[in-house]
């Protein structure tokens, strides 16, 4: 149990912007063990958004509003980290010609076209599949906790598919997540998929989540070589976008 309640801080500490203090003499892999735990931090966090679209729609909010809220309060809360990777790689793969432009260009602060419009997309497409969960706001709390579940469990599989594609960076700190730790995390996210949006829904989302976080894995592999923090960042988002996307479809 302790070593649970401290995956979970540790998790907490690194997926929010919540104060969490990270554990007093926490083992040097303590991130990599916690990874099995992610997406049980993530369905949190959907949750916490999906109340904010919950209370927008009671108040008389329109559903696009609604939906821009809830994604706000998620990047809020996550201080738009995976965000922030998102617009990094749409850079890096975009206006990287080789492997090592590519990965200067992720290590820019400063954020380009293919950045911008990446971003754009992203929120416009939550923000659209949100507004078609309307007829349902419960189901909406639903698809953004199990969205949450679902994308976080990208991280460690990541990390365990692919090498880092430099020394040091998230991607190479993090360490590799032990075979426990991947396996659980996968597991979490098929429970709360089923959960939360049943087996129809649900396996959609898995699927659409695994199709586009495998095909970033390998533009990445074939791009830089690997994985970075900016590389999982991305995957996060499109599995995000998938999820939410699949809960909407009639």
């Amino acid at each position: 149990m302790d070593d649970l309640l401290r995956d979970l801080r540790v998790a907490a500490c690194f997926l929010t912007r919540l104060p969490v203090p990270w554990p007093p003499g926490a083992p040097a892999d303590a991130l990599a063990r916690s990874m099995r735990l992610f997406p049980l931090a993530g369905a949190g966090i959907g949750l916490a958004a999906g109340l904010v679209w919950a209370l927008a729609l009671w108040l008389g909010a329109p559903a696009l509003v609604a939906a821009l809220l809830a994604l706000t309060a998620l990047a809020l809360l996550t201080g738009a980290l995976h965000e922030d990777g998102l617009a990094d790689v749409a850079d890096g793969f975009g206006g990287g010609r080789s492997r090592e432009r590519a990965l200067e260009i992720m290590r820019d602060s400063r954020i380009g076209s293919y950045g911008t419009l990446a971003l754009v997309l992203s929120v416009g497409l939550r923000a659209a599949a949100l507004a078609a969960l309307a007829r349902d706001p419960w189901g909406g709390v639903a698809a953004l906790a199990a969205a949450g579940a679902v994308s976080r469990a990208t991280c460690p599989a990541l990390l365990a598919w692919l090498r880092p594609a430099r020394p040091d960076g998230l991607g190479a700190g993090a360490g590799r997540p032990p075979s426990e730790a991947v396996l659980t995390a996968l597991g979490l996210a098929l429970c709360f998929a089923l959960l939360l949006l049943g087996l129809r829904h649900g396996l959609a989302a898995l699927a659409l989540a695994v199709l586009v976080s495998w095909a970033l894995a390998g533009v990445a592999r074939r791009r830089i070589g690997g994985q970075t923090g900016d590389v999982l960042g991305a995957a996060q988002q499109l599995a995000e976008v998938a999820v939410l996307c699949a809960a909407a479809a009639a």
